[in-house]
């Protein structure tokens, strides 16, 4: 997928659901990158894995700033990152196994 038809899919969801600005999906992709990277395979990565990835990317990237960075684009909760996933699970940009929920997100980040 290009960066153009991304970021058409993200406004598409956000004319829907504008609870999250477009950093915030943009956020989520790179801490999926980062987490399947440090995983050292290409693999589905579980909930748990994928917030403590996000968690650690952002600390990466904003340092002490982190948590502001995230709560300005809407990410509050573990759950936010999971809306944000299964957003983009049904735009066909990610895929899930049958036993991943929205509750596994359902966690402080």
């Amino acid at each position: 997928m290009s960066r153009s038809e991304f970021w058409s899919l993200v406004e598409r969801i956000r004319a829907t659901d504008g609870r999250y600005r477009p950093e915030a999906y943009a956020f989520v992709m790179e801490a999926l990158d980062a987490t399947v990277c440090a995983a050292g395979e290409r693999r589905h990565v579980s909930a748990a894995e994928l917030l403590a990835g996000a968690c650690e990317h952002a600390s990466r990237v904003y340092g002490l700033m982190a948590l502001t960075v995230l709560r300005s684009w809407g990410i509050r909760t573990g759950s936010d990152v999971g809306e944000i996933v299964f957003q983009l699970i049904d735009a066909g940009v990610l895929s899930r196994r049958d036993e991943d929920t929205r509750a596994d997100f359902d966690q402080e980040i």
